[in-house]
């Protein structure tokens, strides 16, 4: 059986890496459909070896559409979302607008697919926050075998989570500075190039960010409501993939080795790591890769049963586009 799939935001970052996520995994489509904004339309995007249009969203009718991947913000998810829902067309949403509503489901595929099954009761599926995914990813097999009580994290979080403005003002900055110019923040609040941003998002009272509150409310959702989870997220001037620092405690004990081996054992995990050849991911050996990377797996003596590791993905890939479509493929198998 294929099914009529249609990409919001089809000219954004996100959104050219789920159509060739859909192309390069071969997922079941009779027809794909590029949407975006009225000043996109006409724009021509990639799906495999095809070029399509890319049609005006406000003027798009979701009837007989199965499935509708959404990467274009929370403002324009909000408005369009339900009106595609309640045409029939089951929406996977990439925006952060949904992910909290009790009746909307929040996936990881290889954490928590069976979630997916609740799918019917707005039409509509959450795609988590990209630090969230890959963090989950690594959390889920550990806590499975020890039972984490406590997480922190610190994010080091690529550019292209901003969107392809943050990309040109990071490279525009970067030339500058070489160049013995100037170039004044647009997107950040401050200069991006040669330098690190701990804001992500907007403040909120208790003076953590709302990357952060995000990353502690969807580990919650997804995972365990008893997992406490402690975040600083910073940007930094690299253009794509999203590294982690985290800090496990875990409720019984727990020795690197077993970690090690229980993360190998893990679906869409890679373990690198070996300290004595220098063996270590880093962002730049990430990008293009569906796998969300552990490296740098050692023992915290600072709490009776803690661990310390290293994350690495390509947050573009598995951190959204790549996520979206594997729930989407679960869909089709399991649901519709």
């Amino acid at each position: 059986m294929s099914y009529k799939v249609a990409v919001v935001g089809a000219t954004g970052n996100v959104g050219r890496e789920m159509l060739k996520s859909l192309a390069d995994r071969s997922f079941p489509v009779s027809d794909v459909v590029a949407l975006a904004s009225k000043k996109s339309s006409g724009k021509k995007v990639s799906f495999g070896d095809e070029v399509i249009q890319v049609q005006d969203l406000n003027e798009y009718d979701f009837q007989g559409t199965d499935i509708a991947l959404f990467s274009a913000g929370g403002e324009v998810s909000s408005h369009y979302a339900p009106i595609a829902a309640d045409a029939g067309c089951v929406v996977i949403d990439n925006s952060s607008h949904f992910r909290m509503d009790l009746d909307v489901p929040l996936v990881v595929p290889e954490v928590n697919h069976k979630d997916i099954s609740y799918f019917y009761r707005k039409n509509i599926i959450a795609n988590p926050n990209c630090s969230t995914i890959q963090l989950v990813m690594a959390l889920k097999p550990l806590h499975d075998l020890a039972l984490i009580k406590r997480v922190v994290v610190s994010t080091y979080q690529s550019v292209s989570g901003a969107g392809k403005d943050a990309m040109d003002e990071l490279y525009n900055q970067t030339k500058a500075k070489y160049m013995n110019s100037n170039i004044p923040p647009q997107k950040f609040t401050k200069r991006i190039a040669f330098n690190l941003i701990p804001h992500i998002d907007v403040f909120m009272e208790d003076n953590y960010t709302k990357e952060e509150w995000k990353m502690r409310v969807e580990v919650k959702k997804i995972l365990d409501p008893q997992i406490e989870l402690s975040a600083t997220c910073v940007r930094v001037p690299v253009f794509i993939g999203h590294s982690e620092a985290v800090n496990i405690e875990f409720e019984k004990e727990i020795t690197p080795l077993d970690a090690t081996a229980c993360l190998r054992k893990a679906e869409g995990i890679v373990v690198v790591d070996e300290p004595k050849s220098n063996s270590y991911i880093t962002p730049a050996e990430c990008v293009g890769e569906d796998a969300v990377y552990v490296s740098r797996i050692r023992r915290d003596d600072t709490i009776k049963h803690g661990i310390n590791m290293w994350i690495v993905s390509d947050n573009l890939k598995k951190g959204a586009a790549l996520n979206a479509v594997q729930i989407a493929e679960v869909l089709v198998k399991k649901y519709l």
